[in-house]
């Protein structure tokens, strides 16, 4: 279908730089893969790849999730503190998907991660900097959610560096007998 094949691409150009890249669909058509390839496909591919489901993280833990924490900071905190995803996905990808579900003092939060280049540790005081590309996807219309009030405008400007629209299976019905082949032949 010629709408996928602009589709695959944008993502083809989406490899050629470091740049953040914004997916923007529905549920089922593809985020998570084209992310991964988005990965695998830049030179960035020989560091980590490291995916995170925002809605399925609590709001109260996300931040410790994604940043990590000093000791001490909470009850039960590790010794020595923890590393979040970020520090993890270090020379690598973070892909944040479902991201119009975070609320927006995380997204004030991730906006100086994105703009400064570093995290600082819940209960940290250390900046400690981060090499990582950042591929954000969400099935909501962003441009809507800003316009609400429910995603902030200068998060999604940084986010959506380079964005990609998937098309969905129903506006490619000519996809389906390849498809179809394909399965069976598998």
């Amino acid at each position: 279908n010629a709408k996928f094949l602009g589709t695959v691409e944008q993502i083809r150009q989406a490899t050629q730089s470091d740049s953040n890249v914004l997916l923007l669909g529905e549920s089922g058509t593809g985020k998570d893969l084209f992310a991964r390839a988005v990965h695998n496909l830049s030179n960035r591919k020989n560091g980590p790849y490291i995916a995170v489901n925002c809605s399925a993280i609590p709001r109260e833990l996300i931040v410790s999730e994604l940043f990590g924490y000093s000791e001490g900071a909470f009850t039960g905190s590790r010794r020595g503190g923890s590393q979040g995803k970020f520090e993890q996905a270090g020379g690598g990808t973070i892909f944040l998907d479902e991201i119009a579900e975070t609320s927006l003092e995380f997204q004030a939060v991730l906006l100086r991660v994105v703009e400064e280049k570093s995290i600082t540790r819940l209960g940290g005081s250390v900046d400690r900097p981060v090499d990582v590309r950042i591929i954000a996807a969400t099935n909501k219309d962003l441009l809507e959610q800003v316009r609400i009030g429910a995603f902030r405008k200068d998060l999604y400007y940084r986010l959506n560096v380079f964005s990609v629209r998937m098309v969905p299976l129903r506006d490619r019905r000519d996809d389906i007998p390849v498809l179809t082949d394909r399965f069976v032949q598998k």
